[in-house]
């Protein structure tokens, strides 16, 4: 009977060790994505930045300078990418 019950409570401790360890790699993963969408507001900001001075020095067309904005924007999702996988 002994051992029955402490087969039981190995199990129990093995199982709660698991759930510990699956609880750390979810708090982990939402600190990269809070850290990525983090990046992604910084490169909003960026990119209306870029856009406006763009536009104010009046030196490309409003779609060379969209797509100056695209790029910046580009380059933060993947900045963000790198942070998340």
């Amino acid at each position: 009977m002994f051992s029955w019950s402490r087969q039981f409570a190995l199990a129990v401790m093995a199982m709660s060790a698991m759930a510990c360890a699956g609880s750390a790699w979810a708090t982990e993963q939402a600190q990269q994505r809070r850290a990525g969408r983090d990046v992604r507001q910084e490169t909003r900001q960026g990119a209306r930045h870029t856009k406006q001075e763009c536009r104010a020095a009046d030196q490309k067309s409003n779609s060379q300078c969209r797509q100056d904005k695209r790029q910046t924007k580009q380059g933060g999702r993947q900045a963000a990418r790198n942070i998340k996988y």
